[in-house]
């Protein structure tokens, strides 16, 4: 008997801490209770404060042990039913403005080594957004709309598996008597929030009230089926993370439960912990004649140095200094406070990306209202900013269909503003190589290229003078809201009379569309660009780009692929698989034998813009390849193009290697 009593003790012993883990509940926090990490700290108040007075901070709080997810009743591919509630509020420096919110997670660590702050919440990086191997469950109460994300709004409720980006959203609120009513995260307000995984049913509800509703609603916020036996391990943690941005925000936690295989319990609302005051109370009245009213004149005498410091501080900052060459240029030349006013001082919010040693701002034209894109250029030759703003304003009165306008320049100091019609559809890049979920269609594309030709025409053969735009690639083309193709990006064009001899000695532009004898030379021509067009047209018509490094092999050159299967008799193998064969084959391999000819090492060989244009409208043959081939042997088709940190010299050799290749394949 003895014994069995023993044993029994044993086995309780045993048992009950594991038991214990399982639920638990907290009407307030004291410390020791937590792990923390980051900002993350328990108050003398008892309060749980994941961030602080800082911007760009993290706050991680977890429950200190183990959770068992499963049970031995349960199989490999099931998990167990959880319940969790908690009570927190949200306080901004702002009444409106908040950021970024606070996330409950189910994690396989204790902690999210490599989490970032702002819209990551502490819970990913860049890295491992969206990867099945985090294993992480969360639900974020998230005060930021982020549109990369699919945010609804910057006060939602969201549902987050393995990413930041939210499986069901729903805005803040709750359900009382039928009728939905709103709730604002960020308003400092107590709020409660109820999250159950059901698993037989495989669903996840998640309810939010406020703590004067003591119940929990019967209508759940969110509401979505998905098996988490593939997310949630046996042993997992559980907790809290939380972060903040450019507004300095304070996240609170006052009260928390949670239980496995049963309702957490209740929380007792009456013993929460108090919220520091939002407000400091207002003076007596014998302190506010004593105190307040000096304060008030030195406050004033202050406001009124400050007002004068600030107005000259203005003055300097938008000061501009007009030189006499630059009064031809008239209304083509921008005051800088317009376009500062325009990008809202450049903030990064207005940033839409790099281009052409520069980056990129959309905004809008105070007076007229004018959307347009703003390229700030840093330039430090005083001669040479003189030179190439007079060839930016005479490439800037250029007008084609086809061709971004470009309205203008402002210079001040060393930095150089060029200002171009906004596209709001984007570069062609982006719909490419970026968003695989968007697809642009065969008759599209078709119709990009011809653009594109046609604005090139213009430049080379249209112009009073010849343009060569030294910089043609998908990222440089843009669409308009009719998705038309227009050539944008001429910061590093060149312009020349016609007959004379372009003098340009400097290798500029893009790896994978340079020529090999513009990589040798420096010289830019007409057939350089013809080259980069090719290149262009290949990389429309197969979806990858020009050169695409790879970690086992050498770096995939696309036109050496694509001559391959051309070689192979095979050619429309190479269209991109996003058309999902919904193309016309003759065109397809008209825009492919089409880049392969433009392409060609041998300049003579090359087509003008002109003979281009009359293959893609079908108004004159597309020579034939292989005869073409056949009298060039010894040049090669094409060339390798170098990678980055290459010498001239084993470029070149690689080139003669590439030829010798060739000649073999021909004869």
């Amino acid at each position: 008997m003895a014994a069995i009593v023993f044993l029994t003790l044993i086995l309780l012993i045993s048992i009950s801490p594991a038991s214990a883990d399982q639920r638990f509940i907290f009407n307030g926090f004291n410390f020791g209770d937590l792990f923390l990490d980051g900002v993350a700290e328990v108050t003398s108040d008892r309060l749980l404060r994941l961030t602080n007075d800082y911007d760009q901070q993290i706050g991680h709080a977890f429950y200190p042990n183990p959770i068992s997810f499963k049970t031995p009743s349960n199989n490999n591919s099931s998990l167990s039913s959880f319940s969790a509630s908690f009570v927190f509020a949200i306080i901004s420096e702002y009444d409106d403005l908040g950021g970024h919110g606070i996330a409950f997670v189910v994690s396989p660590t204790r902690g999210l080594p490599g989490a970032r702050p702002s819209e990551n919440l502490g819970l990913f990086n860049e890295s491992n957004n969206g990867k099945e191997t985090n294993h992480i469950f969360a639900v974020e109460l998230d005060t930021i709309q982020n549109l990369d994300l699919r945010d609804i709004n910057r006060n939602h409720v969201g549902i987050n598996i393995n990413g930041l980006m939210s499986e069901q959203s729903e805005r803040a609120g709750y359900w009382v008597d039928g009728e939905f009513r709103n709730l604002t995260l960020i308003s400092g307000e107590r709020m409660q929030v109820w999250i159950e995984y059901d698993g037989l049913k495989k669903q996840i509800n998640v309810t939010l009230a406020p703590i004067e509703i003591r119940d929990k609603p019967k209508i759940p916020l969110l509401s979505y089926r998905r098996d988490l036996s593939s997310v949630i391990n046996d042993i997992m943690y559980i907790g809290f993370s939380s972060s903040t941005g450019s507004i300095t925000t304070l996240h609170y936690v006052l009260a928390w439960s949670f239980n496995v295989n049963g309702e957490a319990q209740k929380i007792n609302l009456s013993q929460l912990p108090k919220l520091p005051p939002r407000t400091k109370k207002k003076p007596s009245r014998s302190k506010l004649l004593t105190i307040g009213l000096p304060l008030v004149c030195v406050a004033l005498a202050l406001m009124t140095v400050l007002g004068l410091i600030y107005f000259i501080y203005r003055r300097r900052k938008f000061a501009e200094i007009l030189e006499d060459w630059e009064l031809e240029y008239g209304p083509q030349r921008f005051k800088y406070k317009d376009l500062y006013k325009a990008t809202k001082g450049f903030r990064e919010k207005e940033f839409l990306g790099f281009g052409g040693f520069g980056r990129v701002y959309k905004g809008v034209l105070p007076n007229s209202k004018i959307e347009v894109a703003v390229k700030r250029i840093s330039h430090e030759s005083r001669q040479g900013m003189k030179e190439f703003v007079a060839e930016i304003v005479s490439v800037g009165r250029l007008r084609h269909r086809n061709l971004v306008a470009l309205l203008g320049y402002c210079r001040r100091k060393g930095e150089l503003f060029l200002v171009y019609d906004y596209m709001r559809n984007g570069s062609l890049d982006a719909y490419l190589h970026e968003w695989p979920e968007i697809t642009i269609n065969w008759e599209q594309r078709f119709e990009i290229i011809k653009g594109v030709a046609s604005g090139l025409f213009y430049l080379h053969e249209q112009c009073e003078k010849v343009v060569i735009h030294r910089d043609v690639k998908a990222s440089n083309v843009l669409l308009d809201d009719e998705f038309n193709g227009r050539l944008g990006d001429f910061g590093l064009a060149k312009m020349y009379d016609r007959g004379a001899d372009p003098r340009t000695t400097h290798v500029v532009g893009t790896l994978g569309y340079l020529a090999p004898e513009h990589i040798r030379t420096g010289r830019a021509t007409t057939r350089t660009d013809v080259y980069a067009f090719g290149a262009f047209l290949l990389e429309v018509a197969c979806g990858r780009r020009p050169i695409h490094p790879q970690e086992d092999s050498d770096d995939f050159i696309l036109m050496d692929w694509v001559f391959s299967c051309w070689s192979n008799g095979n050619i429309l193998r190479t269209a991109d698989p996003k058309l999902g064969g919904n193309f016309e084959p003759s065109q397809l391999e008209l825009v492919l034998k089409l880049g392969l000819l433009c392409s060609h090492s041998s300049p003579a060989v090359r087509p003008t813009m002109y003979q281009v244009l009359q293959y893609l409208q079908a108004e004159a043959p597309l020579p034939d390849l292989a005869s073409l081939r056949w009298r060039l042997s010894g040049n090669g088709f094409f060339n390798l193009t170098p990678r980055d940190g290459d010498e001239l010299d084993d470029f070149t050799g690689s080139v003669r290697q590439s030829s010798l290749l060739l000649d073999s394949i021909f004869r």
